[in-house]
């Protein structure tokens, strides 16, 4: 069990992780990654267009979803397309504002809410200067990329709401100085909206580790409300990844501990099942594992990962044909159980670079495959 003593001080020297004890794969691995029916291209990739990480959104029909994704990896942003039909199919590329070409990086797309219940549409992306992009009709059009006043080298932001949909809390990495780059000692900061993600305030450094590199975070509250987890890659390849906990809406955080091998991967992405279970889809970096380097699920409870267990299976959702790259990941619930998870991978050999591709499964199906 983790101790969830807070921490709100990062002025004293930074502490390793505290370590897990569950260092061996010891659940089931499910590998669906040759079941091209659950399988859709959104995006392929060709001898010269590398398609690079990507996020999606899923709209409150439940069957629109906007995906975007980076020119090369972590290249420039600019593509975005749209399914009407829950991933099933998608659209051609959709006009975006001419400076989203400007700005580098793995976009993030997301629907945030204000106090007044105006919902916009935001992507966020940057190399250094973090900027946005907004949309107020649903994704149709955009405003241009602006700058947020954070900074971050790469990676992803990761945002939850807080205090019952009044705020909302964003976690991101950054290095000491403001350079477009990953630089020493590496943290994770974070800052709070209280207008719907329009401006960003009380930024500051809530994490970092002692022989270690924490960043790409996932944030998930937990079921009952009354806690946010944030699951971080450890980059230094010296620890396994990383979480920590806050039980004031990230006013302050526990110290951080070392996850399970069964959570071990990069930039992790999150969503709840329908029947409450919880799915974390990642680039799988656990030491000794079968799938190492490929994209998969872990499948299990907020408890298992609050007091440090494996969890229930692992899913090898898509074969690498690149070896560790792929994951940054879009994972969204469709109304009727559904699990679409979308990636940037190297789909299949040969001369094509990187494709967009989204995997479709549902939890009983899991559960069906591991009882043959």
């Amino acid at each position: 069990m983790y101790d969830f003593t807070v921490t709100g001080n990062l002025s004293e020297a930074a502490l390793p992780p505290l370590p897990t004890e569950v260092r061996d794969l010891s659940i089931p691995v499910i590998d669906i990654s040759g079941e091209t029916h659950r399988q859709v291209i959104a995006a392929a990739g060709t001898e010269t267009e590398y398609r690079g990480q990507v996020n999606t959104v899923l709209m409150a029909d439940g069957k629109t979803m906007l995906a975007t994704w980076s020119i090369g990896h972590g290249g420039r942003c600019g593509p975005l397309i749209k399914s009407v039909d829950g991933g099933l199919t998608w659209s051609g590329l959709l006009v975006t504002p001419k400076n989203w070409g400007q700005i580098s990086s793995c976009p993030c797309i997301f629907r945030m809410r204000d106090s007044k219940c105006v919902e916009r549409l935001f992507v966020f992306a940057g190399r250094g200067k973090h900027h946005s992009s907004m949309s107020e009709d649903g994704g149709n059009t955009w405003t241009p990329m602006k700058e947020t006043g954070l900074f971050k080298p790469g990676g992803n932001t990761a945002i939850i709401p807080i205090d019952n949909g009044r705020r909302h809390l964003l976690l991101m990495q950054r290095g000491p100085t403001d350079a477009p780059r990953d630089e020493m000692p590496n943290a994770v900061w974070q800052a709070v909206s209280s207008d719907g993600g329009l401006t960003w305030k009380d930024y500051r450094k809530v994490c970092e580790v002692q022989g270690a590199v924490p960043c790409e975070p996932d944030l998930i509250r937990s079921p009952n409300g009354k806690q946010i987890a944030c699951i971080m890659r450890e980059n230094s390849r010296h620890f396994q990844s990383l979480v920590m906990f806050s039980d004031n809406e990230g006013t302050t955080w526990s110290r951080v501990h070392e996850l399970p091998a069964s959570l071990t991967g990069d930039r992790h992405v999150s969503c709840f099942t329908d029947d409450g279970r919880l799915v974390v889809v990642f680039r799988d970096r656990a030491m000794g594992s079968p799938t190492y380097g490929h994209y998969v699920a872990w499948m299990g409870t907020y408890d298992d990962i609050r007091y440090g267990r494996s969890g229930q299976y692992r899913i090898k959702l898509l074969h690498s044909h690149a070896g560790a790259d792929c994951g940054y990941s879009g994972l969204e619930r469709l109304p009727d159980g559904t699990m679409v998870a979308t990636t940037y991978i190297k789909y299949r050999p040969g001369q094509k670079k990187h494709s967009i591709v989204s995997v479709r499964f549902k939890p009983g199906e899991i559960d069906a495959a591991f009882e043959k």
